[in-house]
C-alpha cells in the first residue's frame, strides 16, 4: 500500500472519550483525524469511549478529513475487542501504538482479517521505543496493509531518558531510522507531536524540522496547532513556482533530445522532475481537498 500524494499535513488527536470532541472533529481543518482509544482515555472509559468512536465514525460527517482509529495495543485488556470493531467501523484505518518487531505488524493484519476488514482498510503503526526503532525496516516491510509510520517521540524520549530540546537531537537517529525504513517500502510518515501549547515559536520549528527530515506531516495534541502544521507542510508559493518551471524545463529539453538542463543556474534532472511532479500534485490535492464537502474513499 504505497504512500500517495494524499495530504496529511496535520494529525489531529483526538479523545475518543470525548463526544463533544468528536463532534468537533468534523469542522477542523485537520488532514487526518485520529480518534483515539489509547492514551487519552482512562481506563474506566475504554468501553465507553470505543463504542462512542464507533458511532461517530459510522454517523460519517468528517468530509475531506481521513479517520484513523487509535487502538490499544494487543497486550492490553482491550486491544483484542477494539481491533475487532475498528475492523469493520468504516474508518481509513487502524493505528496499532508501541509496535516493536514484525511480527506485531502481521498479528494485527491477521486480526483484522479474521474480522471482516476491508483490504482497503489501512494499517498504521506507532513507532515509540527503543526496539521499534530497531526494527524499523522489518516493521516496513511486514505487510501489504501498512500504510504509515506515526511516531511517538514524547513516549522514545522518556525510554532514552532523553530530553526534549529544540533541536531533538537526542531522537534524530531513531527518527532516521524510520524515515529510511518508509521511504524504502513506499510508507507515508508522520512525526510526533510538540507538547507545550504556548510555545508557538517551538511548534513552527518543529514542523520546519520534520519538513526538512521529510515527514509527511505533524502528530497534534490540540486544534490550535494545525494552522501551523498546514502551513509547513504544504508547498509555498516559491517551491511551487520552480516545481513547475523545471517540469517546464524539463519538457522542453527532452523534446530536443536532451536528458538534462539548467533551470536558475542549477543542473536539472530526472530526480528533480520527479520532485516538483510530487509538488505540484500535493498543492492541487490540498486545494482540491480544501473545496470538498464530501467523505473521500479510503487511501
Amino acid at each position: 500500500m504505497p504512500a500517495s500524494v494524499r495530504p496529511r499535513r496535520s494529525a489531529l488527536y483526538m479523545p475518543g472519550s470525548n463526544a463533544r470532541a468528536l463532534e468537533k472533529a468534523r469542522e477542523l481543518d485537520a488532514d487526518v483525524l485520529i480518534l483515539d482509544l489509547e492514551d487519552a482515555v482512562a481506563p474506566d472509559a475504554k468501553e465507553q469511549a470505543r463504542a462512542q468512536v464507533l458511532a461517530a465514525v459510522a454517523a460519517g460527517g468528517f468530509g475531506r478529513r481521513e479517520v484513523l482509529i487509535r487502538t490499544n495495543g494487543l497486550d492490553t485488556p482491550w486491544g483484542h475487542a477494539d481491533l475487532a470493531a475498528a475492523a469493520r467501523s468504516g474508518a481509513h484505518g487502524v493505528l496499532i501504538p508501541k509496535v516493536e518487531s514484525d511480527e506485531a505488524v502481521r498479528q494485527a493484519d491477521r486480526l483484522l482479517a479474521a474480522h471482516g476488514a476491508p483490504r482497503e482498510l489501512a494499517l498504521w503503526v506507532m513507532m515509540e521505543t527503543a526496539l521499534g526503532m530497531l526494527n524499523a525496516k522489518e516493521i516496513a516491510a511486514a505487510s501489504p496493509r501498512l500504510a504509515g509510520l506515526v511516531l511517538g517521540t514524547s513516549d522514545l524520549a522518556k525510554e532514552l531518558h532523553a530530553h526534549h530540546t529544540p533541536l531533538r537531537l537526542p531522537m534524530i537517529t531513531a527518527l532516521g531510522l524510520c524515515l529510511l525504513a518508509a521511504r524504502a517500502h513506499g510508507l507515508a510518515i508522520l512525526d510526533g507531536v510538540h507538547l507545550d501549547l504556548d510555545d508557538e515559536a517551538g511548534l513552527e520549528a518543529s514542523c520546519r524540522q520534520g519538513v526538512e527530515l521529510g515527514f509527511d506531516g505533524k502528530t497534534l495534541i490540540h486544534p490550535k496547532q494545525l494552522a501551523a502544521a498546514n502551513a509547513a507542510f504544504a508547498p509555498d508559493a516559491a517551491s511551487l513556482d520552480r516545481a513547475r518551471r523545471i517540469i517546464a524545463a524539463h519538457a522542453e529539453a527532452m523534446a530536443r533530445g536532451k536528458a538534462v538542463v539548467l533551470v536558475d543556474g542549477r543542473l536539472v534532472e530526472a530526480l528533480h522532475v520527479a520532485e516538483a511532479h510530487r509538488l505540484v500534485a500535493l498543492a492541487k490535492a490540498i486545494g482540491a481537498e480544501a473545496v470538498s464537502g464530501t467523505d473521500l474513499p479510503a487511501p
